[in-house]
C-alpha cells in the first residue's frame, strides 16, 4: 500500500458504507461527498492545522463550502453549541440536500454526527476523524451524542456516516500521550475479539511513530473489530454493549470530575476497574496486563470521590436497565459478557482497590 492507497474496511449496515484508512487520504474525501453544499465543523485546533486543505479540496471538485468552528474539549459536546450550529446551518441556507463533514477528534465527531441527523430530519454526514481514538472508535458505528451535567453521551442519535477517511498522516501532530490515550480503545477492541491485536499492545509494538503502512495497517485492524460488531448490532439492542468495556466507570469519572480527566484515561482506569470485578468472580485475572497496559498509557492522576459521589453516575448509564447496573466483563481475552448480577460491595471493593494503586 502506497501513499493515497487506502486499507477498506466495510461497515455492512443499510446503507453500508465504508472506512478508508491510509497515508494521505484527505484528498479522497472530496470525491466521496455527493452533496453540492458541505458544512465543515471542526475545532479551532484542528481546523488551523487541516481545514484550508480540507476545504480546498471540496472547492476543488466544485462544492460549495462554509467551516464552522467550536472550541476544542468536551464543553463543546454540549447543548448550546449544538444548538449554535443548528441555528447557523439554517441562516446560511442548508437544506435537506446538503451535507455536514465532521473534521477533529471524538468530540466533533459526536456533535457533527448529531447536528447532521438532526437537522432538517437528517442529512449526510461524513467523518474525518483527526486522533486515534476518533479513528479507531468514536467516527465509526453512528453513535452521535452530546453530554448533560447528569452523565455523558445522555442525549444523542445513531446516525450513520456515508463514508468514513481516516488519513494516518494525521496522527503526525498529535502529542504521544495524545496517541496513548487513543490507544485505549484499540487496546479495548483487542481484548474485546482479536487477541493478536491485544498481543501487540503486550509486546510493545504500538508506538507513536509507527511508519504509515505500518499505522494503516494497525488502525484498520482495530476498526475492523467495531465494524464487525456494528454490523451485527447497528442500534445497540445485543452485543454492541460489549463495546462498552471499561466505560461503566470511565464514563462516570469523566462526568465526576467535570470532565477534567480526559475520555482515554478515564477508560483505562475503568478497564481495570473490569478487570477486577471479573477477577472477582472467578475469570481470568488480567489485573497484572490491565495495570501494565495503564501504566503505558500514563492517565492523569485517578480522581478520588467517595464510591457515594460516584454511584449516580453510575446509576445513569446507559447500558441500566430496569435500575440494574449493568457491567461489560471479560471471562477471557475474545470472551466479554454483560453482567447485571454484581453486588454493590462487590463494586465499591474493586473501586477501593483502584484508590488504593492510583487515588
Amino acid at each position: 500500500m502506497g501513499r493515497n492507497s487506502a486499507v477498506v474496511v466495510p461497515v455492512d449496515v443499510s446503507p453500508s458504507y465504508q472506512v478508508r484508512v491510509g497515508s494521505g487520504t484527505l484528498v479522497e474525501v472530496a470525491g466521496l461527498v455527493a452533496e453540492a453544499t458541505v458544512a465543515v465543523v471542526s475545532d479551532d485546533r484542528v481546523a488551523a492545522l487541516y481545514a484550508q486543505q480540507l476545504l480546498e479540496t471540496l472547492e476543488g471538485a466544485g462544492k460549495r463550502c462554509r467551516l464552522y468552528t467550536v472550541a476544542p474539549g468536551e464543553a463543546s459536546k454540549t447543548l448550546a453549541p449544538y444548538e449554535r450550529l443548528l441555528r447557523a446551518l439554517a441562516t446560511d441556507g442548508f437544506d435537506r440536500g446538503s451535507a455536514v463533514v465532521a473534521l477533529g477528534g471524538g468530540v466533533i465527531g459526536d456533535l457533527a454526527g448529531f447536528v447532521a441527523a438532526s437537522f432538517m430530519r437528517g442529512i449526510a454526514c461524513y467523518q474525518v476523524p483527526t486522533t486515534l481514538l476518533a479513528m479507531v472508535d468514536a467516527s465509526v458505528g453512528g453513535k452521535t451524542g452530546l453530554n448533560l451535567p447528569e452523565g455523558k453521551n445522555l442525549v444523542g442519535a445513531f446516525w450513520q456516516p456515508r463514508a468514513v477517511v481516516a488519513d494516518v498522516d494525521l496522527l503526525r501532530s498529535l502529542p504521544a500521550r495524545t496517541f496513548r490515550q487513543g490507544a485505549v480503545e484499540a487496546y479495548k477492541h483487542g481484548l474485546l475479539a482479536d487477541e493478536g491485536l491485544w498481543r501487540r499492545f503486550q509486546r510493545g509494538d504500538i508506538t507513536p511513530d509507527l511508519e504509515p503502512l505500518a499505522m494503516s495497517a494497525f488502525v484498520a485492524s482495530a476498526v475492523r473489530v467495531k465494524a464487525t460488531v456494528v454490523a451485527q448490532d447497528t442500534f445497540e439492542t445485543g452485543n454492541r454493549a460489549h463495546l462498552n468495556l471499561g466505560h461503566t466507570l470511565g464514563h462516570a469519572l469523566e462526568a465526576v470530575s467535570s470532565h477534567s480527566l480526559g475520555h482515554g484515561d478515564a477508560v483505562a482506569y475503568g478497564l481495570l476497574f473490569a478487570g477486577l470485578l471479573a477477577t472477582g468472580r472467578g475469570w481470568r485475572d488480567l489485573s497484572d496486563e490491565l495495570a501494565a497496559f495503564l501504566e503505558w498509557v500514563s492517565p492523569d492522576p485517578l480522581p478520588t470521590p467517595t464510591f457515594d459521589q460516584l454511584e449516580p453516575f453510575l446509576d445513569r448509564d446507559k447500558k441500566n436497565l430496569s435500575g440494574q447496573r449493568r457491567f461489560v466483563l471479560l471471562r477471557d481475552v475474545g470472551d466479554p459478557v454483560v453482567v447485571d448480577d454484581i453486588d454493590r460491595d462487590a463494586q465499591h471493593s474493586a473501586w477501593q482497590a483502584l484508590v488504593r494503586s492510583y487515588g
